[in-house]
């Protein structure tokens, strides 16, 4: 555990340290969020099997959470942030009879939940209460700098919940006995993790529409960098959002059709020699990997 420590120390202090040396806070930002769904996935899929397609719902119900809470509330805006943790929760506490299934029909099943999620904040007929299409609008509480080391605080929440989860005896419980109240557990803290993340993401962004963040392009990131750093792991889903979110924005913007290319080839890489991602290369060096 002394090892976790030093770990989300450096995380954290790098993350600090990072806008006064690189000066794009917004990509910076945006790593963070990636970071903490990536890890927010890991908790779930490293550490009970479960693989949610649909990821992203939880974090698009924070972020709509959140902004009606802004907008409705007299909360302090982290108060709200915090709602937007609880509402997934709240979701994911709906969904909970999902975990009832496995494999790809868990998966699909989730996708379908995400969906109706998406259909119902975009419905022109809620358009009084959750801008339907054309979104939500908090920018009277607008903070980037605030809403930057939220995010980093609660990167480093994900992380640790990340290290409790491989080093306790609940985790090392959770890997060897498939335990529904558990799995029950876990489900409600990565959904939580999500929604926080998209109640800190709507803070900083301010304006948003349905598709900025119900999109699946949020689900499959998570799920791709949570799989090339390598789940079960502490730093595996930080690593991987790194190296590949860093790449998207090299590459990604300015020239889809190579990052496209260079992107499927290092997913094909993986699957086919590092199946359990980059932290496996780490362990068969020696390297005791967390």
């Amino acid at each position: 555990m002394k090892a976790s420590a030093i770990t989300l120390g450096v995380i954290g202090a790098a993350f600090l340290i990072a806008p006064h040396v690189y000066g794009n806070r917004t990509l910076l930002f945006s790593m963070m969020a990636f970071i903490v769904l990536a890890q927010g996935l890991n908790l779930l899929y490293g550490f009970t099997g479960y693989l949610p397609f649909g990821y992203v719902g939880f974090f698009g119900t924070g972020a709509y959470t959140t902004s009606l809470m802004v907008l409705h509330s007299h909360l302090p805006v982290l108060l709200c942030v915090v709602a937007g943790g609880v509402g997934a929760c709240i979701v994911a506490l709906i969904l909970g009879p999902l975990l009832r299934l496995s494999g790809a029909y868990f998966s699909i099943a989730n996708l379908a939940a995400s969906q109706i999620l998406y259909n119902v904040v975009s419905n022109q007929d809620l358009s009084k209460i959750t801008g339907g299409p054309y979104g939500l609008k908090i920018d009277q509480v607008y903070d980037p700098s605030a809403s930057y080391f939220t995010m980093l605080v609660i990167l480093l929440v994900a992380t640790g919940l990340a290290a409790y989860f491989r080093f306790s005896r609940f985790g090392m419980a959770l890997r060897a006995i498939d335990v529904v109240r558990n799995r029950l557990i876990v489900w409600l803290v990565s959904a939580s993790v999500a929604g926080l993340a998209g109640g800190a993401y709507a803070w900083n962004l301010s304006v948003f529409y349905p598709d900025a963040v119900f999109t699946l392009q949020i689900s499959v990131f998570a799920i791709v960098f949570a799989l090339f750093g390598g789940v079960g792991t502490v730093l595996g889903p930080v690593i991987g959002a790194i190296v590949l979110y860093a790449l998207y924005n090299a590459v990604g913007i300015s020239a889809p059709q190579y990052f496209e290319f260079i992107y499927g080839f290092l997913i094909v890489v993986l699957v086919l020699f590092l199946p359990n991602g980059l932290m496996s290369l780490l362990a068969r060096r020696g390297v005791r990997v967390i």
